[in-house]
């Protein structure tokens, strides 16, 4: 799970700012929070701000750190340190994770001279209550320097390790925690000391799901459980789509293949291909989910090697059936967020705008359909959003509620409605919109009223 997260000199984040998902002083609703050995950590984060405030920003950060990690360091696109001092064109960009495996808390970070894509420094740690904190691995690559406190008992093993680390201390182009789970089954195929940068690794590539406003967030795996049709027929129902039903229709590839770029579909042959070849070597294969003009099919192949190709139709109280892309915007996004009401444990969203396409009530009863399902879960989901209704004591804690604001100097400030000794009883949405705690607009008048128009 994600216990915090740290960015510095990123977009519009000037110094080092902390979001956090550590429970603070509020006592309410605590049946939501996850109780893991000495932390207290918060199942959901909403985050308000004016536009421009740095909220997007935010989610920006959560990606291009995703990215570097999982992919290596992004060349293409813009990607700038903070652009309004001059003197920080020069400085390290920061990026932090704090997260929890298996109890165990770790802080992963490293920083990077945005500019000529170098990383200049990166870390892993175990961190202890006690402060007994233990180096899984620290390099400073300006000084050629790398640490570890890892005892490994195997000399085959330490031996290798200390090949990759040494090839390491000069490398300004990937991460080392990249560098470890590059073609390295062999080194994982049995639980040991270094299986710990396979399980911070898959972390960020399974268990953090980083979304933008106009990127598909499900798989729509949720429809294939069979299980779940009763209980995903509920909650669509009741979020107002006015479907009551819903069934799998068989396609083919050749439909797809009328739909899809040449160039799509010849990576999509490349895929078939390498899921042949895995099966014959007894790995799982997973299904491929594709969006096309608002029309989705899920991919998958059978026991006998045999593709088959589906995609989801909808009843709305009669026989009539609808396709996905009859839906509405708002309907099509309440089925792209359902998804997250059946992820599974320890599964992180970070949805920029989350309320894109819905009306406020719906954006409303979503959150309330969430915080319900996590209390039997340990899922969490950190929004961006402007829908000031949700800023409800009855719905949120205050803890739950954080502010992105700009400061004079054009920087991201993020702090928590925690800090503010806030009665319960107050009209949160009220005081917000009236700037009582920052992260609203600020408008100059566009056109002044003059002495005259005043008698």
């Amino acid at each position: 799970m994600l216990v915090r997260f740290n960015v510095g000199n990123f977009l519009s984040f000037k110094e080092v700012q902390e979001f956090s998902l550590i429970k603070g002083k509020t006592k309410s609703k605590s049946d939501r929070i996850v109780d893991a050995d000495k932390l207290k950590l918060l199942k959901f984060a909403a985050i308000f701000g004016a536009n421009a405030s740095g909220k997007s920003n935010l989610i920006s950060s959560f990606k291009y750190a995703q990215t570097a990690i999982i992919r290596g360091i992004p060349k293409k696109g813009k990607i700038l340190p903070f652009k309004l001092d001059a003197s920080y064109a020069n400085k390290p960009s920061y990026f932090e994770f704090e997260i929890l495996i298996n109890n165990d808390s770790y802080a992963y970070g490293f920083e990077i001279l945005l500019g000529k894509n170098q990383i200049i420094s990166e870390w892993l740690i175990q961190l202890s209550p006690t402060g007994n904190d233990k180096i899984i691995f620290s390099r400073d690559i300006v000084n050629g320097k790398f640490q570890s406190d890892l005892r490994i008992t195997s000399t085959a093993l330490k031996n290798k390790f200390n090949v990759y680390s040494d090839d390491s201390k000069n490398n300004t182009e990937i991460l080392f925690l990249n560098e470890m789970n590059r073609a390295k089954n062999e080194l994982y195929k049995e639980k040991n000391e270094l299986t710990i940068f396979k399980d911070v690794f898959e972390w960020f590539e399974n268990r953090l799901d980083v979304n933008y406003p106009n990127r598909p967030i499900s798989d729509y795996s949720y429809f294939r459980d069979a299980t779940n049709k009763d209980e995903v027929c509920r909650i669509i129902s009741c979020l107002g789509t006015g479907i009551t039903n819903y069934e799998e229709k068989k396609s083919s590839l050749e439909q797809l293949q009328q739909q899809l770029p040449k160039v799509v579909y010849e990576q999509l042959e490349e895929d078939i291909n390498e899921w042949k070849i895995a099966k014959k070597n007894e790995i799982k294969v997973l299904s491929i989910s594709i969006r096309i003009n608002d029309m989705y099919y899920v991919i998958s192949m059978g026991k006998d090697d045999e593709l088959e190709v589906a995609t989801i139709v909808f009843n709305h109280g009669n026989d009539a059936i609808f396709d996905f892309s009859e839906e509405s915007d708002g309907t099509r996004r309440i089925l792209d967020l359902i998804e997250i009401l059946f992820s599974g444990e320890s599964k992180v969203y970070i949805i920029d705008e989350i309320d894109r396409s819905l009306h406020p009530q719906l954006t409303y009863k979503f959150i309330q359909e969430f915080l319900t399902a996590a209390k039997k879960r340990n899922i969490q989901l950190v929004i961006t959003t402007h829908e000031s209704r949700l800023l409800d004591f009855g719905l949120l804690r205050q803890d739950e509620i954080w502010i992105a604001n700009k400061a004079l100097n054009g920087a991201t400030e993020m702090y928590s409605l925690d800090e503010y000794n806030v009665r319960f009883d107050k009209k949160v949405d009220k005081a917000y919109l009236e700037g009582r705690y920052g992260g609203v607009p600020i408008f100059s008048t566009i056109f002044p009223v003059k002495e005259d128009d005043k008698l």
